[in-house]
């Protein structure tokens, strides 16, 4: 079991493209990663501190509508507030569009592939459409400077983010017995303490009990965020006193520097290594990963720096059996298919909301993936079979029957795509059914819909 180009760009990319080699070795899958940031540099998302419309200003805008109702004023503050809903909806389509191109354009894509990875084991949902737009902001911001650096850094950095601390209620928690919490009879939220030990770091079966995640949730509770004042820690919301964590007492001084303490001691715990390591195994190679390949990378996790991870992934020859196992979700398989046909990634950056909705959010809502919707904070099933039902297959097959003729002025002849998008191992039946179509549509829908395009 050796390297292979083509299963390379299959397995730790975004597939062939017309205008890209496939890799040629690791280290050029390796090299994408301590590289410059090519996708960040072509096609711009602003992170969230930076991002417009801004909570603030979208939620004044709705403040000063209720309040003018039945007033002369109503219509013009209704205005504005729809048309900052409007830029809204606007900058989401653009976030998608940058999102999509960046892997498109990607000469390797490890990089992006890994972004959407860690996007999705930190998983965050708007919980109003007046943010939808600053999810991608938050993985700009939060997950994509850390990839490549300490597990630690990226754990603290998704944790503490007004997104996911907004998605996970922490903003409603406050300690009961703290300043705030002993005036306005609140007390704690746990969600964030549970998700970041359950999901996040030891995993559903991991060494903690009930009084764990409390006393987690109590050590959190200065966590605060408002659209008004944005990110802090309120020693005034924070729960008085130490707490105790899987056995570590941390100190009575309440401060950000105590809940960074306790997150590196959940990112270097050894439940935590074994979790993730299972957890990437199953991400790229297959839902039962060989135990050889998830041992060394729990021993390479609990260095704590993710390169030295992906290396020991890339290293193993486990990462090279030929066989292809999972199925590439449905945002994969757009990404895959627009990559394949060769069409560029500023074209894509470049479209406006109604072509986004049209070519991608829409079929990707058909084909079992909403945007950004995932239903729990699990974020997106792993399982293949979750994805292989006739409902959401079908959505598949029509896309590649009908938007690719809709996408180029001139569709490729099938009989160079089958090899262009499936590489020069392409099944013989493959190969047949695209050279015998009644039409370039047709053959170029064939291979899209294949079985082997589908897979990754």
């Amino acid at each position: 079991m050796s390297f292979d180009p083509t299963l390379a760009a299959f397995r730790f990319g975004y597939g062939l493209s017309p205008h890209h080699s496939a890799p040629q070795d690791v280290q050029t899958l390796m090299a994408d990663l301590s590289g410059p940031d090519l996708g960040q540099k072509a096609h711009h998302i602003s992170v969230f501190s930076q991002a417009a419309p801004t909570p603030l200003a979208l939620n004044v805008a709705n403040r000063e509508q209720n309040r003018a109702r039945g007033t002369d004023k109503f219509e013009a503050a209704q205005a504005h507030a729809r048309h900052l809903m409007k830029l809204a909806r606007e900058q989401a389509a653009k976030n998608l569009g940058a999102e999509i191109a960046r892997a498109v354009d990607a000469p390797v894509g490890f990089r992006e592939r890994l972004v959407a990875f860690w996007a999705d084991h930190f998983t965050v949902r708007s919980r109003s459409n007046r943010t939808t737009h600053l999810v991608t902001p938050y993985i700009e911001e939060a997950i994509r400077p850390h990839i490549t650096g300490n597990f630690a850094d990226l754990l603290f950095a998704a944790t503490t983010h007004p997104m996911m601390m907004n998605y996970l209620q922490q903003t409603q928690s406050i300690g009961p017995n703290s300043v705030i919490g002993l005036r306005r009879g609140r007390g704690l939220n746990e969600n964030l303490a549970r998700e970041v030990m359950e999901l996040h770091t030891l995993g559903v079966d991991g060494p903690y009990t009930q009084t764990d995640v409390t006393e987690f949730a109590e050590l959190l509770s200065g966590l605060s965020y408002t659209p008004l004042d944005g990110f802090e820690y309120s020693p005034r919301r924070a729960e008085p006193g130490r707490e105790t964590v899987l056995g570590v007492t941390y100190s009575d001084e309440a401060s950000l520097d105590t809940i960074r303490d306790a997150l590196d001691d959940l990112a270097r715990h050894p439940a935590t290594a074994a979790h993730l390591a299972h957890k990437i195994a199953v991400h790229f190679l297959s839902q039962t990963p060989n135990p050889s390949l998830v041992a060394d990378l729990t021993e390479a996790f609990a260095k704590g720096r993710l390169m030295d991870v992906y290396q020991t992934l890339l290293d193993h020859p486990a990462a090279w059996v030929s066989q292809r196992e999972k199925v590439r979700t449905p945002q994969e398989y757009i990404t895959a298919s627009l990559r394949a046909l060769g069409i560029s990634g500023q074209d894509i950056a470049q479209a406006d909301r109604t072509m986004i909705r049209r070519y991608v959010v829409n079929p990707m809502r058909v084909m079992g993936q909403p945007w950004q919707r995932p239903v729990g904070p699990d974020g997106w099933p792993e399982d293949p079979a979750a994805w292989i039902i006739p409902q959401t297959m079908a959505g598949r097959i029509t896309w590649a029957m009908r938007t690719p003729q809709d996408l180029l002025d001139v569709l490729p002849d099938p009989r160079d795509f089958v090899r262009t998008a499936l590489g020069p191992r392409a099944a013989p039946e493959v190969v047949f059914a695209a050279g015998a179509a009644a039409s370039r549509k047709d053959g170029v829908g064939v291979v899209l819909s294949s079985a082997a395009f589908q897979r990754r």
